[in-house]
């Protein structure tokens, strides 16, 4: 992962370990806009997913051969969950909570493939101190901490002993700021106080814009890597900005998709991240490594989901007996 110039920094170790949410998606593809009071036609799945469990099966499908999921899932899905991220390759660290069901969101896609979630953060949010020890750190060359763990007390208090713990250790940290609309919610500083000890910040354009007090894109990734090393803005369909020290130090263009096939674009920025820190921890620059985030993210953009291909087995349809 890089700090400080865009050189890869390294661990302790070789794995990635992701902390962040597991949710069960329901996928809704409508043609034709929303009727209001009445049926509008859609095509629906249930998919595993979740920015944290997403991004860490990128990590598998880029190259990280040891990635590492803690997350917290309710009993009535957690075998169903247990067994699609080993299919994907990732070690699942999953906790089981008997009180609250797995978080569950349903993703509204459109017809140009822009989605609109209704969340249900139901136990994601509830992992808690007790849930996270520095030993999980054991063997970890890099920590990734979902944003939507900042959006809850006692969640954003573990990924604040994750983050203390990693950089007592040395192992760089990279934060997801996850949703804009929860930022807004939860308040700029107290986020920013939250993430604050992070190495890399992975917001997309509308993250950055309200993270820096509305600026552009371009300005928002320079004034945001003066608080944290390597700062890198995902603009979509566009490519991504990457910028350290206060200054902009890459453009990267993203793969162009035609229209015809694009058909979701839930997941993507997962994508991109779980490519991104495969390839710095295999050695990449900030460049280098924001080019394969984007290549992944293009590829997204043509599956229904969050997940890639592979780790969409038919039995991962459905949480259900």
């Amino acid at each position: 992962m890089g700090t400080r110039r865009g050189r890869p920094v390294s661990g302790p170790g070789r794995a990635l370990l992701v902390v962040g949410d597991v949710v069960t998606d329901v996928v809704a593809r409508h043609r034709t806009p929303l009727a209001a009071a009445t049926d509008t036609a859609a095509e629906i799945r249930t998919l595993p997913g979740g920015a944290g469990a997403n991004a860490a099966c990128w990590a598998v499908r880029s190259g990280c051969a040891d990635v590492r999921l803690l997350g917290r899932v309710g009993t009535d899905a957690a075998d169903w969950h247990e067994q699609a991220l080993r299919r994907a390759g990732v070690r699942p660290l999953l906790v089981p909570d008997a009180e609250a069901a797995t978080a569950t969101v349903i993703a509204l896609v459109d017809a140009s493939a822009e989605r609109t979630f209704l969340t249900d953060s139901g136990a994601a949010l509830r992992l808690s101190p007790a849930d996270w020890t520095a030993g999980l750190l054991d063997g970890v060359a890099a920590l990734h901490l979902s944003g939507y763990l900042f959006f809850a007390a006692t969640s954003r208090e573990t990924a604040r002993r994750a983050l203390r713990d990693a950089r007592e250790a040395g192992v760089p940290v990279s934060v997801d700021p996850a949703s804009a609309g929860f930022l807004a919610e939860l308040g700029v500083e107290a986020f920013l106080t939250a993430a604050e000890g992070a190495d890399v910040l992975l917001p997309n354009a509308d993250e950055a814009r309200l993270l820096a007090g509305g600026r552009e894109p371009e300005a928002a990734a320079a004034e945001l890597s003066r608080r944290h090393p390597l700062v890198v803005v995902t603009l979509g369909a566009t490519g991504a900005l990457v910028a350290e020290g206060g200054a902009v130090t890459a453009r990267v263009a993203a793969p162009p998709v035609p229209a015809a096939l694009r058909v979701d674009s839930t997941g993507a920025g997962d994508a991109f991240t779980g490519a991104f820190l495969a390839a710095r921890l295999a050695g990449a620059d900030a460049a280098k490594a924001a080019e394969a985030g984007c290549r992944a993210g293009a590829e997204a953009v043509t599956l229904v989901g969050g997940r890639p291909p592979e780790s969409l087995s038919p039995e991962s349809r459905s949480p259900g007996p």
